[in-house]
């Protein structure tokens, strides 16, 4: 064999290797790696300089101790060392992929990621149950959790803000699962225009009631874009108010100057020091707010939501799980009973009736686009049984061979109480909307 010919099948060796690590090349250059460097100079640096430092010297140990490799395949083994040193190994690449919104570990051998609204199964693996286990031992510990055969199911958030779920086995019987949900991006409203979520009259109109104090709902299903739209929606609140934001993970973000954010916590590993929605519900009542955007109900805290909607903060918006706007106010009065007083679901529809004026439900379509489907008011009051006034609906075409979703949106004259309301406010709205628009009235239907 020539010189050439070894060469190349060293390199090949080593990439190999690469690919298949397990307790291989980048594990050995990993130890190699923390023998060279340290740590508690490493700890004085930001992760950028950190992450930089490391390169440096990966490069140099390569340099003396590596084979020959192209400029590509040495960048690639470089990021590869210094992925596993200080990030999450194998996931690093798809979490710096900013189109990836979410990655799903189902065992070591099979990986998927959402991209544009669609499941796609890559070909990234870890190269053992090992492997996969050390990365969860890094994020739960980055959080002061555990994970364990006691414990076989955690909740996480990594530093860049994403959310992380793991569960192992015995409950997760293809082995160690991990879903990251990734810190959702920014959306303005014209944004959310320009991908079709949403139309300018629906734009201007939300704009109204956001401003006119009006409480709204936000609906829809897993990863529809409730909290991307309510973080749009927040940018009609006045900056002169003070916003109390209740999440389990932070992830809203505001841009007035006067936010208060506040985060759920999970029980310590002896089961205490939890710190549930309701807690903070209930505090946030003591600390002035002008408006309260809780990410999501889904229990005993629709009850204090709906009593702080009725005791002054007005102007207070929250997302639910639910297929529909009939779904989203029957679900707000179930969950609302999910409390350890009795209380007779009469009252509780009074809560509803009382405190919820507006409904958006939103839908992620088959091609991965996400729209606002209806905008809906609540038309009924105080004890009455559930009616919503549709004000708006996208009214959907057949689906074609391309499988791309289109439509348009179809407007309605809105209820004289909600337009009473709005015009008492100052606010304007479009056209179509009003009393002297063309639009057939909004029909009215109970939900039941």
């Amino acid at each position: 064999m020539g010189l050439r010919d070894r060469i190349a099948a060293e390199r090949d060796q080593l990439v190999a290797a690469a690919r298949l690590d397990g307790e291989g090349t980048i594990s050995a250059y990993r130890r190699k790696l923390l023998d060279e460097v340290d740590l508690n100079e490493l700890a004085k640096l930001t992760p950028t300089q950190r992450r930089a430092r490391l390169e440096r010297v990966v490069g140099h140990l390569l340099t003396r101790e590596g084979p020959v490799l192209s400029n590509a395949e040495r960048t690639s083994l470089v990021r590869q060392i210094v992925d596993a040193a200080l990030g999450l190994g194998v996931l690093e690449p798809l979490l710096s992929d900013e189109t990836v919104t979410e990655i799903m570990v189902n065992g070591p051998g099979e990986v998927w990621i959402e991209r544009e609204g669609k499941l796609e199964r890559v070909k990234t693996r870890f190269a053992d149950e090992a492997q996969l286990y050390q990365t969860i031992d890094r994020i739960v510990s980055a959080v002061n959790r555990r994970v364990d055969e006691s414990s076989p199911m955690v909740d996480a958030r990594l530093p860049g803000g994403e959310r992380v779920n793991v569960i192992i086995p015995p409950l997760a019987l293809n082995g160690p699962s991990i879903t990251i949900r990734r810190f959702p991006r920014t959306f303005s409203m014209d944004e959310l225009m320009e991908l079709g979520t949403l139309d300018e009259s629906v734009r201007r109109l939300l704009g109204a009631c956001v401003r006119a104090r009006f409480n709204l709902i936000v609906s829809g299903g897993t990863g529809t874009g409730k909290t991307t739209l309510l973080n749009a929606l927040s940018a009609f609140i006045p900056e002169s108010e003070r916003i109390i934001t209740i999440e389990d993970s932070a992830e809203l973000q505001l841009q007035q100057p006067h936010v208060i954010s506040l985060e759920s916590r999970p029980p310590n590993v002896e089961g205490k020091g939890q710190v549930t929605i309701r807690d903070l519900v209930r505090n946030s009542l003591r600390m002035r707010p002008d408006r309260i955007l809780v990410g999501e109900v889904r229990g005993a805290e629709t009850l204090d939501m709906l009593q702080a909607m009725n005791t002054g903060h007005e102007g207070s918006i929250a997302t639910v799980h639910a297929n529909s706007t009939e779904d989203a106010i029957m679900r707000l009065e179930t969950l609302a009973s999910m409390t350890d007083l009795t209380i007779p679901f009469e009252a509780l529809r009074d809560q509803v009736n009382s405190g919820i004026d507006v409904i958006v439900q939103l839908e992620r379509n088959v091609d991965g686009s996400r729209r606002v489907v209806e905008v809906a008011a609540v038309a009924s009051r105080r004890r009455e049984t559930f009616r919503l006034a549709t004000i708006t609906r996208f009214d959907f075409d057949p689906i074609g061979p391309d499988r791309v979703v289109s439509g348009r949106f179809r407007h309605y004259r809105m209820p004289p109480a909600m337009l009473k309301r709005l015009a008492l406010a100052g606010e304007e709205v479009p056209e179509e909307f009003s009393v002297t628009g063309d639009e057939p009235e909004a029909p009215e239907r109970e939900a039941s």
